[in-house]
């Protein structure tokens, strides 16, 4: 796989294949709009739908790698939609919330609901393309001044002791990370985006990706937005 600069859909992947979108909102014209975008900018739209009982039948059998997802949606809510495909069984497609709303409580359910990035419908349509491109990536992406938020909630989750967290890595039946992987970790923690934490480290993005997903599957964890709040709970971000 080779590094790409992100000027369209397929080379973000890095590899042949393009990277697939489905695009999920109740108001025709804004969804029609959406797709219209992605579909210029490379990005093939393999399934759009207007409700959420729709857009998870149809997310399951088009099995798009992201979806563009609004939360106010008939029969079956946005959070909902996004429970039922990142926690099911089968593939899931990472998911990118685009909303009307920036409330936090709407912000931190979706992300607790398993959605790797959160933009408001005021976004423009680069920032749009973007923040499809990083989500495809497994990058957390949101909205200026909701990243924070996030992060913030997960700190007073740590301290509140608000739910059971794994082990340690390196504590008994806990894998064990590698030196490199625990530093990036702590950048992970500490908010940096891969590219700041490829210049820290002086090595590429790509590995920092492998790292990241390295890390993931040893703890058994879903999304990098999983991995900054395990690192949280531990402390890591002070370090």
């Amino acid at each position: 796989m080779s590094e790409s600069d992100g000027t369209d859909g397929s080379a973000e992947r890095g590899d042949t294949a393009p990277v697939t979108v489905m695009v999920v909102d109740d108001h025709p014209m804004w969804r029609d709009a959406v797709a219209r975008d992605l579909e210029g900018a490379g990005f093939p739209v393999v399934a759009t739908a207007g409700d959420g009982a729709e857009a998870v039948r149809r997310a399951r059998a088009a099995s798009p790698d992201v979806l563009v997802l609004d939360l106010n949606l008939p029969s079956l809510p946005g959070v909902e939609v996004c429970r039922e495909l990142v926690g099911g069984a089968g593939p899931a497609p990472r998911v990118l919330v685009l909303s009307a709303s920036g409330e936090h409580a709407d912000v931190l359910e979706a992300v607790k609901s398993g959605a790797t990035g959160y933009l408001v419908k005021s976004a423009s349509p680069e920032e749009l393309l973007d923040a499809v491109r990083r989500t495809a990536r497994g990058e957390p992406v949101f909205t200026p001044g909701l990243a924070g938020l996030v992060l913030g909630e997960y700190r007073r989750l740590a301290v509140d002791g608000g739910e059971p967290v794994r082990g340690t890595p390196g504590e008994p039946g806990v894998p064990r990370l590698t030196d490199r992987e625990t530093e990036v970790l702590r950048l992970v923690a500490k908010g940096l985006s891969y590219k700041q934490i490829a210049e820290r480290l002086v090595i590429s993005h790509r590995t920092v990706q492998n790292h990241v997903q390295n890390t993931l599957g040893k703890l058994q964890l879903h999304n990098r937005v999983e991995l900054a709040r395990y690192a949280i709970e531990r402390g890591l971000d002070t370090d």
